[in-house]
């Protein structure tokens, strides 16, 4: 990697960093909801843009849109 590629990536702010994967990830994660757990779909940016009942339903759900689904512990 060259240095000036370096230098932009310390110094790419925080909203950048996350709209790199926008497009095309979908972070799913374990949340509470009022009627019990579920999974939360979340677009790069941190907006939820989903809820299911389980792992498998938000991996699915994230490819049906064409979306690469990875999970946030």
């Amino acid at each position: 990697m060259a240095h000036l590629e370096r230098e932009v990536l310390r110094t790419i702010s925080t909203q950048a960093l996350a709209d790199l994967g926008a497009p095309e990830l979908a972070y799913v994660r374990a949340i509470e909801t009022p009627v019990g757990p579920a999974f939360g779909i979340f677009a790069a940016n941190g907006i939820q843009v989903g809820v299911v009942p389980d792992r498998e339903v938000a991996f699915a759900a994230a490819r049906q849109h064409e979306l690469t689904p990875v999970s946030v512990h």
